[in-house]
């Protein structure tokens, strides 16, 4: 049997990977692997020279692990395209988040905000420095740590209202998702893979990656709340 393909991702991509590199599995006979943790670890890792054969991450990620040199950028392929969504404890009330006023007006509402240290997390740092109110909610907000899912500290009752990607919500008990961040301030985060330098299987981690980024794939993207990126290379 082929050695076994590796790889690592964020915690966003952490289901549909699972699902498409097991479908993957059946159809080539190979082994595949993926490693999902916090966005930075997974960055890190691979940084640091970790052997892995392929990284799926957010697309900022794959920019600087390309300029260290950590990943070929011509195997470099877009998976998935991925908004931010809101969650509140199952059967809570749900909150007016339909506009960016009412958004800004639930925040300033809301007993205790939450969000990760991904791209999500960043992004609404921002929006909340935007609309000045980074100061007044500064004692209400709860990053959940690395590899946390933030839904996770909603269904605890730790957090009152917590942001996240719609994929890293979605499945999680305890939790309602209520929506979207409304337009005009929504992100999308697009999540790509390449092949690692320090893969010594580059034609099988280049299969794999061509894989995930085909037309086989999306429905497996959609079900999990992510958007087909198409496939186009960066």
């Amino acid at each position: 049997m082929s050695e076994q393909i590796t790889g690592i991702s964020s915690m966003a991509t952490r289901q549909v990977l699972a699902e498409l590199v097991e479908e993957y599995g059946r159809i080539s006979g190979r082994r595949v692997a993926i490693e999902s943790v916090g966005g930075v670890a997974a960055a890190r890792r691979v940084q640091e020279g970790e052997p892995f054969d392929i990284v799926v991450l957010a697309a900022d990620a794959l920019d600087r692990l390309a300029a260290a040199g950590r990943i070929d950028p011509a195997s470099r392929i877009e998976l998935v395209r991925s908004g931010v969504a809101i969650a509140v404890a199952a059967g809570a009330p749900r909150p007016e988040i339909g506009t960016e006023a009412a958004l800004r007006d639930t925040i300033l509402a809301a007993r205790s905000i939450g969000y990760s240290t991904g791209p999500s997390g960043s992004h609404l740092g921002r929006l909340f420095e935007r609309w000045g109110i980074a100061e007044t909610i500064a004692p209400r907000i709860v990053q959940a740590p690395p590899g946390i899912p933030v839904g996770a500290l909603v269904a605890r009752g730790e957090v009152e209202l917590g942001f996240q990607q719609l994929s890293e919500l979605m499945h999680l008990p305890g939790i309602d998702v209520i929506g979207s961040l409304p337009p005009g301030i929504q992100v999308i985060t697009v999540f790509s893979a390449a092949v690692c330098k320090a893969s010594d299987q580059h034609a099988a981690a280049g299969e794999l990656i061509s894989f995930l980024a085909s037309p086989q794939a999306d429905s497996v993207k959609l079900r999990h709340g992510m958007e087909p990126a198409g496939g186009d290379s960066r």
